[in-house]
């Protein structure tokens, strides 16, 4: 049942209604629907961003060769739970104090008056259907499949309001890929066809539901589980990468000799460092089997895409939707002698991000701007025709949607993980700054692979001064009370 109406929300359906069209790109004068795909724990290996030479994205491929492939899209956090509450409350966690996946946002009174993006949206007229991973969640414990949804903001909810992700299948002798860590870096191939899956679940009751009528506007959120970890998987995916000819992510020996103590202990804890897990995979010798456990999951969660895309194609309602496709942060495999996320560099931070606007995308532009996903919120309302909240903190993407060749009114933006520690990304340089006053600085121009830090280069002075000037001007205490 539809929570009641706010009045703050009789207000938006009324502006909406006044407007002289009620969207500002529809190429009617009904709003745009919207369908908004999330995938969680995506790095740049996919097609759009060349981060893998043997990846096989082919539906995220079609996706950008109907709109625009945005190369230097960074995360507001190398973390779930921050990364999405910023995301979805248009709120970085320099402001909100949400540096980890603690505390739940919606205990937090900072967020009591603010609606998320579909919430938003529903208040507005729009029908909203979600299902899946859209705010944090996660497979790892009972409780974690509930997760901190916003239930106020939804019509329909797979597989409930109150809970994210559908059961999973999984091996049954655990860890499958026998490694010692307590960390839950597992992999395998499994027997079952992929509506079995959780995700599986989703995508199809997604598909479902794109395929009803509703009579008005209508939000439709998927959140595709893979390739979070771990990688449990139909072994057709693991077939789309042999072994023998699988090929590693470029490492550097010493790669990590010019960095301070903090960064190199980034996303540490009592479960096991990244860094151990990746000696871990160079003694038991499955760096590739990993590798491919991972592409593997890229291609699954492409699938899933792809049977979503495919049900909005026979409803007939293409023309009039707008698609966001975008990950909440990267990964790591061996790059920086680390596995997982949890970093400020690179393959931590950059993440896949793909808009569709029928009559203002063009077929198969790139942006290499650098963007935020804290700029969905504002681009959001913006191609709706709604008013952007107040108190959302990103910039709309509409000009650079428009023209690729466009600029933003900002250098960089920024990406933290953890109290006072920032990365921030311009369209050439990288800047990072931990909480010690440590910091590093890389020219990607030269050095893509962030392998020299060069913050002690005089040579760089002014570059690194004008980064500076776009770190957080506050850095709200951890809201955990840490």
């Amino acid at each position: 049942m539809r929570p009641v109406r706010s009045p703050h929300s009789i207000v938006v359906i009324l502006f909406v209604l006044a407007l002289p069209a009620a969207c500002l790109h529809a190429q009617s004068t009904t709003p745009p629907d919207i369908l908004f795909i999330s995938i969680d724990d995506l790095n740049d290996w996919v097609g759009p961003l060349d981060g893998h030479p043997q990846a096989k994205t082919p539906n995220m491929d079609r996706l950008a060769e109907r709109g625009m492939a945005f190369t230097n899209a960074h995360s507001t956090s190398a973390m779930c739970n921050p990364a999405r509450t910023a995301l979805m409350t248009g709120l970085s966690a320099a402001t909100t104090g949400v540096y980890v996946n603690q505390p739940d946002w919606r205990t937090m009174e900072i967020f009591q008056d603010i609606r998320t993006i579909p919430g938003y949206f529903q208040d507005a007229g729009y029908t909203t259907y979600g299902a899946g991973k859209l705010f944090h969640s996660s497979t790892f414990n009972a409780w974690a499949y509930y997760g901190y949804n916003d239930t106020t903001a939804w019509d329909a909810y797979y597989p409930s309001l109150e809970r994210q992700i559908p059961d999973e299948i999984r091996p049954h002798d655990l860890p499958a890929n026998g490694n010692p860590l307590t960390v839950r870096v597992d992999w395998a191939p499994i027997f079952a066809d992929d509506r079995a899956m959780g995700d599986g679940q989703v995508a199809a009751w997604s598909a479902r539901q794109l395929l009803t009528e509703t009579g008005g506007p209508r939000f439709d959120a998927v959140g595709i589980y893979r390739p979070h970890l771990p990688w449990y998987l139909p072994q057709k995916y693991f077939d789309l990468y042999p072994l023998d000819t699988l090929e590693l992510p470029p490492v550097l020996e010493n790669d990590i000799d010019d960095i301070s103590e903090i960064a190199r202990m980034q996303g540490g804890s009592t479960a096991g460092t990244p860094m151990e897990v990746h000696q871990w995979a160079l003694e038991a010798g499955v760096w590739k089997d990993g590798v491919q456990a991972y592409l593997a999951s890229i291609s699954f969660a492409d699938a899933m895409v792809g049977l979503v895309l495919d049900a909005l194609e026979q409803s007939g309602r293409a023309n009039n939707t707008v698609i966001v496709l975008w990950s909440d942060h990267g990964f790591h495999l061996g790059e920086k002698a680390r596995w997982r996320k949890q970093t400020l560099w690179r393959e931590s931070t950059r993440v896949p991000l793909i808009v569709v606007v029928p009559g203002v995308t063009r077929s198969g532009s790139r942006s290499n701007t650098p963007v935020s996903l804290l700029d969905l919120y504002p681009t959001l309302t913006e191609l709706a025709g709604l008013p952007t909240p107040n108190h959302v903190e990103g910039l709309s993407l509409l000009p650079l949607l428009e023209d690729p060749a466009a600029t933003l009114e900002r250098v960089g933006v920024v990406t933290t993980f953890g109290y006072r520690n920032h990365a921030v990304s311009s369209e050439r340089y990288r800047y990072i700054v931990y909480s010690d006053g440590s910091e590093e600085l890389y020219d990607l121009e030269t050095d893509p692979h962030e392998w020299a830090n060069r913050a002690a280069d005089p040579a760089l002075a002014d570059v690194r001064a004008e980064l500076r000037n776009w770190l957080p001007r506050h850095d709200e205490p951890d809201a955990r009370g840490q």
